[in-house]
């Protein structure tokens, strides 16, 4: 059984959310979660320096392989999409300084992985997730549970099951079978 930790991210320049996940074929477990508060820095320059500092933490503390994150979505102010997309930048930038495969994923796509919703709410997105899996959140922000919602998105969407063996994706699967490939 192939076994894989997730780096989830919910970025933002406030507050980021993360979470770890650990899967090992159908079962996961939820490593780790919680919030970076970076509020009481004023200085754009050095929230991005905490995001990348945190997030390198996490990587060189749990090993993951794989980071899934939120894509930055436009909302009513394009400075705050701009601010976001800068989070977001740093924490795959932090991610790919340590060798990580990167997988972004929209809002939508996340929620519908996890509530069958689209549309779904944090609470809806958080309430699902307490329902399928242990989640030791502390946390009282729903930012954490975004970041765990975006790993088990990654999760969901790289099954791939043919003749009862489990691939992680198309490349592994095309790399494990090559005698199926048909080339002109």
């Amino acid at each position: 059984m192939e076994e894989n930790i997730i780096l989830g991210i919910d970025p933002g320049t406030n507050i980021m959310g993360y979470a770890l996940l650990k899967s090992a074929g159908n079962r996961s477990e939820v490593l780790k979660m919680g919030v970076i508060k970076m509020t009481r820095l004023k200085d754009q320059s050095e929230k991005l320096t905490a995001i990348f500092n945190a997030v390198s933490q996490l990587i060189t503390d749990y090993k993951p392989t794989v980071l899934a994150i939120e894509a930055p979505f436009l909302g009513k102010n394009p400075q705050s999409m701009l601010k976001l997309g800068r989070a977001q930048g740093v924490a795959i930038g932090a991610c790919l300084h340590h060798n990580l495969q990167v997988f972004e994923y929209p809002p939508r796509k996340i929620k519908q992985a996890i509530t069958g919703n689209g549309n779904a709410s944090k609470e809806q997105v958080a309430a699902m997730l307490n329902h399928m899996m242990t989640v030791p959140n502390d946390s009282d922000y729903l930012d954490a549970t975004d970041a765990l919602a975006a790993a088990v998105c990654h999760q969901s969407q790289n099954r791939v099951q043919l003749g009862g063996r489990k691939f992680s994706g198309w490349e592994n699967f095309l790399a494990q079978n090559k005698d199926r490939i048909i080339t002109k």
